[in-house]
């Protein structure tokens, strides 16, 4: 319950208090219960004669003396005085200060500045240092609504409308004031804040000077998971604290705020508690003294007393009190001077570290009809019990309007009133509720009840600078900002508002939260239609609203809207005409309409537009007038309303109201209304100077704006039911248009938008059409459905037959038509009526007395009378009825009609119609018998025959149903069947009604895929025919799955096509067999029923109103009736059990579904089925164009699979049932293409199954998914189908094993399919750092080791990635092949694969061998052993065992002496004898060298400098060194020893190589020898590193470097640095992240920190790693800030980076970091960087800028005259040197200068420029002489 909800609450960031905030908006919350103003005449009076007398209740009058200074009424806010001690409960919590609930419904207010002195001192940081402090918490993150806090009134401010607002204090310094260190015992509770947060706990501000309290976390870590506030207490957060240890007399105590022991606290006598130091929140035990209707009083801790009011005695025992009783209480407040103490006894209250009940939000605002008076208190007010069974006060105010119409009597026990709840008193927990009327009815009582573009009315309560304070509402003030009084700025404000007035403001934002409200008073906004934006994401593209501009620039217009959403207009989008300077164009504070771009709601990003219309006309046609340019700020279906310029033959020309530039639109007569006849009479009825409304913005092609009235095009617009673009256009779509032009060959038709579609002679009607002209006008609407696009020519074509374009309800539509065409009539009648009422009174139905005129000869009458001036009246010959009658003659007519256009009147004289005959109940949807009276264009009068009462019936059921041949058409006289559709005449005095029979489904029915139009034709006859019945009838129509029949004149039957024939070919179209007029004899063997189509049996009771269902089989005509005529199931679903999966039938094809991607076939007249496009055939031609391969009616076998989902069809297969498995050939459609993986494809079943890249052809290409696109249809082999995942393969060589065509690829399966030497192609997998991963088929992978990828030495890894990307098509030849390993090695050698490298040799990489070639061009041996090397190397991978990866990389030590170790390879085309001869005999330091350089050994443990003849015993695995040494074994003596004689040689070449100096190590020994000679050269140690990391031996050249460190001298800083960067440079290569900045974190302590920083940049940045470049730049900019070559190294950076931005803004940041005498410098040197790699504007800027300020600066001018000579133009070089020569310098300087231009021209100038020179110095020599002598 509430004891779960925390007591004391917590802290969070804080934002700067507002300058002079003032807690205003509170007033008038706070006084919800005040009746100071009412009551101080009385009380004045009261307090000067009764001072100190209690109030005069009749309980009290008995009171003892001893009781009077006792007042138990409630507490008000005069009683409240500054050091009152009170518990509130926190309301509210914003970021500057806490509501408060006090005690009986009183509230105020907590500043933020009335925490803590802890939390002051944070804000006062905070404001000085003006940036957020982590350590300082906001308000809302500390407190929560709901917490009981201990506060102290410090002040009770008046406003001057005399409301108080009280202001309190949870300080603890001010609230504990009255405890000293002395009163401190353990048990206390009292009110602690947060000081610090320390390692063991909390240290606590109690408010007691000379105590430190001290919170351990143990004791709070409950209390911190409970209020989920964070993981730890914050400073300034209040806490309800129990002291558990007092030590060393008070001065140090240890608290507790443990919920379990602060809510069992109870104070008791032994804690020392007195008067002066008592604390609201204090539970104690109490005993009833005496009990007053106002509540009673207390005594409690042996001699306090204390009073308990009436709002606060526990509800559930309010009047079994006793005195003596014992109870708990806990102490709501204690006056300061008068000590008295007020207490209660609500449950919540009881337990410290409660919560009271606080009200759910729906409950605040609400009007209760009934509320019932509980008690009534004279002197304060009533307390109520509303619906739900809760309390509920009114103050005394609150209960009448005003004190004079208060009645007492209406509040005696049990009464009930209509109240509205306006506030909660969480202390009381009570609703606050107000009688008053004004209040029960005001529309907003709280912030929560505004909402964004609410239009409100206010009072100006006060102008201020920042704007105007609006009042709403009582409690509710808004501020419209200076920007927002006008539509205009106003300088003035004064003069335009006064305080008082009544103003009509919008809502721009309200933040309830906040009790923020901004308003506006533009009128554009506040009158304004278009939709309101108030969230990025309502913002979508295409929307049209208004906005305000806040910002105008070059770069375009930021516009806001509500809720503070703003976007941004690019210059681009300004208006239709670039605006150069749009700050000139616009003003701040602008209303404009914009149009939605682009929005990205996540970034609150909205692009705008003031370009609204997306296609602006011709732009000659806008730059006419400057009023013209504003047509593009409508939209297309924007509403608008307009007034009537000029009525044209075609139209009228109008002007839209809204605008304030008036601008001229047209209305083409046509566009009047979606029916012809009413737009002409709407024409008729118009005068210049009407309004109409609600008409549409269509279009502004051409010289006007198009608008239109027609409400099918509105709604389709409105109801997004349009296409925007021509790309929208999909088929089978339903679109609302207009037909714009009417051609022999067909229709055009126009949609909204622009969008022009063609219905071709054959799609325009369901009826043959002879003349298009007959059927279609100009201007009508039409429904069109699309059938097909071509986007190369932008064309649409369109179906316009009705079949296709109605909904299937055409008595649904068609009543639609026939109620819009009322509609539209009612508005024309209107405006007759104040031209001619006359004619508006003359309705259908209308009794007229006329005198008869005329007789024509055709029989009709002419009449007239005096209820008709001014109008033909007509009655036809048909409508005299059998009447003689002769001019002159009085008679009485009914009305039929009435034709406004023509002003002609039809009426009708038929007895029928005359006879006043009892109106029957009509009900709706009834159906009656008919007699057509008149017919019109769009509707006939008909009169029932029952009752004669006029019905008007509808002629067309659609807007497209305009054609009728002569037989279908409607004759007066002529009966029909209609439904009513109303029991009420309308305004024209008809009964609408539609033709026909009514529906029993009156909701809109889909057309059944079974259905025809032609079935919907054949009309409902009853028939005697049963069971069994032959009967004979002529064909009427062939259709291609059925054939009708007319059996009689009336009655129709239907033949299936499988009831044609007992044995149908398959591909023969069996209906074809009959011919219309033919003669057959049938059988009845069921019926179809006509409603649901579905089919019957003969037994069903409705059979006689149905269609039959014949058959002309002979075997059926001859008797022996089929299963089906058995069955007495009236559902087509059981017979779909009688067709087992697998069984093989004979289907009728209906039609391919394109949407749904089956063919629709007909088994029976009863049984459909449908066959999903992957089961149509195996050949893929023929599923590439199914609707082409199936002809409707055509006879096909198929074998059943199933039922579908909704087991109404059949589901069958024409390629047998699928089974899927291995090894068998499917089809299939592609549905995902995977870049380097390869397909996805669906299978017929719905099964899926993948296609690996080498399974996509027998030849691999370099885009082998380049010709698969998603859907198309492809034959596949099915390799594998285990646990339901399958794999193709699209080889043809698998598709078609017989046609023996070249297999380039062959499939590899396994290992087995790989032998060594042949050559393979695959696609690139992967590059990692061990080698190139290699694609050779689905699941195998070979590897080529970076020496085995190209002849060239690389030391870019990147190069690699880029030469061979994944899924790079290549040719390798297979090296050795491991099958236990499963390990594969390949080489992409040119020597190997004969293709070329696969890096290109314009690389320019330096090559393997080079080196030694030149050493020894002469030697053929040495030559040849190379050779040999390669062999062997060779043979060592050949073992085939797996490596780790290792990667071969070499590092440049110096320029002169590179360190690369040089390989040498070549063809392997020798003789193999040779060859391995030489390897007997080969050098012994030669060979390790090149074995661990080329080789690469598969462990990682195999040592490097073993001797070579283990490394011969080692490789012996290989093959062909078995063969030799089979070869040793049988050589000759005399062959033995020639081979010991060149062993000899051998080794003498071998030690004179190794006395050479100038030869290069060639093993770790060497390189151990020479480091031992020179410890301390950085080279040889960075050599010997090099030498290992070629042989990819990292941590070799790892510990290479520490013992370089080790052993390089301590004096030797530069060689030791050399070894570090080097290790940098290796961890960078090769290493983590990690491990680099450990490196880097020791070479920082040993060497100088500057340059070890410095060269770890250089590595980053070489590596291309920029981001870490930065971020080190970064941490160098704040160690190193002093030193100018870190600004200058950044700046270079940067520079070649690109950003020649942010080299600007360093340079202000090293200005200002660098001490003055060192700027010069660094401007020029940042100028010189710019120079050469920036923006060089900006450098010859720098240059002038400092010496315009130093031209002293000789070197200065020096640097920018080279750099100009290199980089400028020679006028800029000459204006430099003549400014130069100018100055006033030292001779000494100017003879430099002018030497240096003199030079300068004789180098790029003329003769003539050098003379000139010469003269200049001349001039300055005469100058100086002069001057001398003067």
């Amino acid at each position: 319950m509430a004891s779960m909800e925390e007591n004391f609450p917590r802290g969070g960031i804080q934002k700067k208090p507002a300058e002079g905030k003032t807690p205003k908006p509170k007033l008038e919350r706070d006084n919800l219960f005040d009746v100071q103003h009412e009551e101080k005449p009385q009380k004045r009076k009261r307090s000067q004669k009764d001072q100190g007398t209690q109030k005069k209740f009749k309980a009290d009058k008995t009171a003892a003396a001893g009781d009077n200074i006792m007042n138990i009424g409630p507490l008000t806010i005069e009683v409240l005085s500054e050091g009152m001690l009170l518990l509130g409960c926190i309301k509210e919590v914003s970021d500057y200060e806490l509501a408060i609930s006090l005690p009986n419904g009183l509230s105020g207010f907590v500043p933020v500045t009335q925490i803590s002195d802890a939390y002051s001192k944070l804000l006062t940081k905070q404001v000085a240092q003006g940036e957020l402090l982590e350590e300082l918490n906001s308000l809302p993150d500390m407190y929560s609504p709901g917490t009981l806090v201990r506060c102290i009134v410090t002040s009770i401010e008046k406003s001057a409308d005399g409301r108080r607002s009280v202001k309190l204090s949870i300080d603890p310094k001010k609230v504990n004031k009255g405890l000293s260190s002395t009163a401190l015992a353990a048990g206390m509770l009292l009110s602690g804040s947060v000081l610090s947060v320390e390692d063991h706990g909390y240290l606590i501000d109690i408010g007691v000077t000379g105590t430190h309290a001290f919170l351990p976390h143990q004791k709070a870590k409950n209390y911190i998971k409970a209020v989920k506030k964070g993981p730890d207490l914050k400073i300034g957060q209040n806490l309800n604290c129990l002291i558990v240890e007092v030590k060393n007399e008070g001065r140090v105590v240890c608290l507790s705020i443990d919920r379990s022991e602060v809510a069992a606290s109870v104070a008791s006598e032994r804690q020392n508690w007195a008067l002066s130091n008592l604390l609201p929140g204090l539970v104690v035990k109490a005993r009833v003294q005496k009990v007053a209707p106002l509540g009673m009083k207390l005594t409690f801790l042996s001699y306090f007393t204390g009073i308990v009011d009436f709002m606060h005695m526990d509800p559930e025992k309010s009047m079994s009190y006793s005195p003596d009783q014992v109870v708990k209480a806990c102490v709501l407040s204690v006056h300061p001077t008068s000590r008295a103490v007020r207490l209660t006894l609500r449950p919540p209250f009881l337990h410290p570290g409660g919560a009271p009940r606080q009200l759910p939000g729906q409950r605040m605002g609400a009007v209760l009809e009934e509320a019932t008076v509980k008690a009534f208190y004279k002197q304060f007010g009533a307390v109520f019990e509303l619906d739900d069974g809760t309390l509920a006060f009114a103050r005394l105010k609150h209960l009448s309007k005003t004190r004079k119409s208060f009645k007492p009597g209406a509040f005696k026990e049990g009464c009930k009133h209509k109240c509205r709840i306006i506030d909660y008193s969480l202390m009381d927990e009570m609703c606050i509720v107000s009688l008053k009327h004004q209040i029960i009815e005001a529309r907003f009582l709280q912030y929560q009840d505004i909402h964004t573009g609410d239009v409100v009315q206010g009072k100006v309560l006060s102008l201020k600078p920042i704007g105007m304070q609006v009042k709403v509402a009582d409690g509710i003030r808004g501020l419209v900002p200076s920007l927002h009084l006008s539509d205009v700025i106003l300088k003035q404000p004064e003069k335009k508002y006064n305080i008082g007035d009544e103003v009509k403001c919008r809502v721009l934002e309200c933040n309830p939260g906040g009790k923020k409200l901004i308003l506006t008073l533009k009128k554009s906004l506040v009158q304004s239609k278009l939709p309101v934006l108030s969230s990025y994401e309502d913002a979508k593209p295409g929307l049209i609203t208004h906005g305000f501009v806040v910002c105008a620039r070059e770069f375009g217009c930021i516009v806001k809207f509500y809720n503070d959403v703003k976007g941004l207009v690019p210059k681009n989008e300004l208006g239709s005409d670039p605006i150069s300077c749009p700050d000139k164009v616009f003003y701040e504070g602008q209303v404009l309409k914009v149009m939605v771009l682009k929005c990205e709601p996540q970034q609150e990003r909205l692009l705008l537009s003031f370009r609204l219309s997306s296609k602006p006309g011709p732009e000659d046609k806008w730059k006419c007038t400057p009023k013209e340019k504003q047509e593009v700020k409508y939209q297309v279906g924007e509403i608008v309303d307009v007034k009537i310029l000029k009525k044209k033959d075609n139209g009228l020309e109008v002007s839209i109201l809204e605008d304030e530039d008036n601008v001229v639109a047209w209305i083409p007569m046509l566009h009047l209304s979606d029916f012809v006849a009413t737009s002409k009479l709407l024409w008729h009825c118009l005068q210049e100077g009407d309004v109409l409304p609600r008409v549409m913005y269509l279009s502004d092609k051409g010289e006007h704006i198009i608008l239109s009235r027609k409400s099918a095009v509105i709604s389709a617009v409105q109801e997004e039911q349009v296409v925007r673009s021509f790309s929208e256009i999909q088929p089978d779509i339903l679109l609302t248009g207009y037909v714009r032009n009417v051609m022999p060959f067909g229709v055009f038709v126009e949609f909204p938008f622009g969008v022009t579609g063609l219905a071709p002679k054959v799609s325009m009607s369901d009826k043959f059409v002879t003349d298009t002209k007959d059927h279609f006008v100009v201007g009508q609407t039409v429904i069109a459905k699309v059938m097909s696009t071509d986007e190369e020519k932008q064309r649409v074509l369109l179906n316009l037959k009705v079949s296709e374009c109605s909904s299937g309800d055409s008595a649904a539509e068609s009543f639609a038509l026939l109620n819009q065409y009322f509609k539209e009539l009612k508005e024309i009648r209107d405006l007759l009526r104040r031209g001619d009422p006359s004619i508006c009174e003359l309705v259908p139905g209308k009794g007229v007395h006329l005198v008869v005129q005329d007789v024509r000869e055709d029989g009709s009458a002419l009449f007239s009378g005096s209820s008709v001036t001014g109008l033909t009246v007509t009655a036809t010959r048909y409508h005299l009825g059998d009447k003689n009658i002769a001019p002159g003659e009085k008679r009485k007519a009914i009305v039929l009609h009435v034709d406004a256009l023509t002003s002609e009147v039809y009426v009708s004289l038929r007895e029928e119609l005359l006879k006043q005959r009892p109106k029957r109940r009509l009900r709706e949807n009834s159906q009656h018998s008919a007699v057509v009276q008149h017919i019109t264009e769009h509707f006939a009068i008909v009169s029932l025959l029952e009752t004669g009462q006029l019905a008007a019936v509808p002629i067309a059921c659609h807007f497209n149903d305009t054609f009728r041949f002569d037989s279908e058409k409607l004759g007066v006289g002529q009966t029909i069947s209609i439904t009513l559709k109303a029991v009420k005449e309308n305004d024209h005095g008809v009964l609408p009604a539609v033709q026909g029979p009514a529906k029993k489904n009156v909701f809109v029915r889909v057309r059944n895929e079974s259905e025809t139009a032609l079935e919907e034709m054949l009309p409902a006859v009853k028939h005697s025919l049963s069971l069994g019945d032959v009967v004979t009838g002529t064909v009427k129509s062939v259709k291609p799955t059925h054939v009708t029949v007319a059996i009689d004149d009336k009655l129709t039957g239907s033949i299936h096509a499988s009831r044609i024939l007992d044995e149908v070919p398959l591909g023969s179209f069996p209906t074809s067999t009959l011919k219309a007029g033919q003669k057959v004899t049938a059988r009845v063997i069921g019926g179809r029923d006509v409603n649901t189509h579905r089919y019957l049996p003969i037994t069903h009771p409705h059979f006689t109103q149905s269609i039959p269902e014949l058959s002309i089989r002979p075997s059926e005509k001859e008797g022996e009736f089929t299963a089906m005529l058995n069955l007495k199931e009236d559902s087509s679903l059981k017979k779909l059990g009688l067709y087992n999966v697998g069984q093989t039938v004979t289907c009728f094809v209906k039609k391919y579904n394109v949407l749904k991607n089956w063919l629709e076939v007909e088994v029976g007249p009863d049984i459909r089925g449908r066959v999903p496009h992957l089961l149509l055939s195996l050949n893929t031609k023929v599923l590439k164009h199914p609707e082409k391969s199936f002809k409707n009616g055509q006879a096909i076998s198929a074998t059943v699979t199933g039922t579908d989902a909704t087991e109404t069809n059949l589901c069958l297969s024409l390629t047998g049932i699928q089974s899927l498995e291995q090894d068998t050939i499917s089809v299939g459609m592609i549905t995902k293409v995977t870049l380097h993986i390869g397909l996805t494809i669906a299978l017929p079943g719905g099964k899926t199954g993948k296609v690996s890249i080498f399974h996509l052809s027998d030849t691999y290409t370099e885009d082998p998914l380049g010709k698969f696109k998603v859907g198309k249809i492809v034959r596949c082999y099915i390799l594998s189908n285990e646990n339901g995942k399958i794999q193709l393969s699209l080889r043809q060589s698998r598709l078609n094993p017989k046609v023996n065509s070249k297999v380039e690829d062959i499939e590899i399966v396994s290992i087995k399919d790989v032998k060594k030497g042949q050559l393979v192609r695959g696609y690139v997998k992967s590059v990692t750092p061990s080698g190139v991963f290699f694609g050779l088929s689905t699941s195998l992978l070979g590897r080529i080791l970076f020496q085995n990828v190209s002849p060239y030495f690389v030391q870019k890894h990147s190069l690699y990635e880029k030469y061979l990307p994944e899924g790079k098509l290549l040719t390798a030849k297979v090296l050795g092949v491991n099958r236990r390993e499963k390990h594969i090695e390949l080489s992409l050698l040119p020597e190997d694969t004969g293709m070329p490298s696969v890096l290109p040799e314009s690389l320019g990489l330096p090559q393997y061998g080079a080196e030694e070639e030149k050493k020894e061009p002469d030697d053929e041996e040495k030559r040849e052993e190379p050779k040999l090397k390669t062999k062997r190397r060779r043979g060592n991978s050949e073992s085939g065992q797996e490596a780790k990866p290792k990667k071969r990389k070499i590092c440049p030590a110096e320029e002169n002496d590179s360190g690369i170790e040089v390989y040498y390879r070549e063809e392997d085309d020798q003789e193999e004898e040779a060859t391995e001869k030489k390897s007997k005999v080969r050098k012994p330091g030669e060979a390790p060298r090149l074995q661990v350089s080329m080789g690469f050994t598969w462990d990682e443990d195999n040592a490097v400098d073993i001797p070579v003849p283990d490394q011969k015993e080692e490789s012996s695995e290989s093959e062909e060194e078995e063969d030799m040494q089979s070869k040793l074994k049988k050589q000759t003596k005399k062959e033995k020893e020639l081979e010991k004689q060149k062993k000899e040689k051998e080794l003498c070449r071998v030690e004179a190589a190794l006395m050479d100096p100038s030869r290069q190590p060639q093993s770790a020994d060497d390189f151990d020898r020479l480091v031992l000679g020179s410890p301390n050269s950085s080279i040889l140690w960075l050599q010997y590193m090099a030498f290992h990391l070629q042989a990819t031996e990292v941590e070799k050249a790892r510990a290479v470097a520490e013992r370089a460190l080790k052993t390089i001298s301590f004096r030797e800083e530069q060689e030791k640095l050399n070894v570090w960067v080097a290790l940098l440079n290796l961890e960078n290569m090769y290493g983590t992240e990690e491990t680099l900045m450990k490196v880097f974190e020791r070479a920082v302590q040993y060497n100088e920190p500057l340059k070890v920083f410095q060269h770890l940049c250089d590595i980053y940045a070489t590596s291309e790693k920029y981001k870490q470049a930065e971020e080190l730049y970064h941490t160098m900019l704040k160690r190193f800030r002093q030193d100018k070559s870190v600004w200058l190294k950044y700046a270079s950076f940067l520079l070649k980076q690109g950003q020649t931005e942010a080299t600007h803004r360093l340079l202000e940041r090293a200005l200002k970091a660098l001490s003055t005498k060192e700027h010069l410098d660094v401007i020029s040197r940042f100028a010189q960087l710019e120079f050469h790699s920036g923006d060089t504007e900006h450098a010859k800027a720098l240059f002038e800028s400092t010496l315009s300020s130093y031209p002293k600066r000789t070197d200065i001018w020096s640097i920018y005259m080279d750099i100009m000579i290199k980089h400028g133009s020679q006028k800029e070089v000459r204006d430099i040197f003549e400014r130069v020569i100018h100055l006033s310098l030292a001779p000494k300087k100017m003879k430099f200068f002018f030497k240096r231009y003199l030079d300068y021209e004789k180098k790029f100038g003329t003769a003539e420029s050098v003379l000139g020179v010469k003269r200049a110095a001349l001039e300055y020599v005469e100058t100086k002489s002069s001057l001398a002598d003067t």
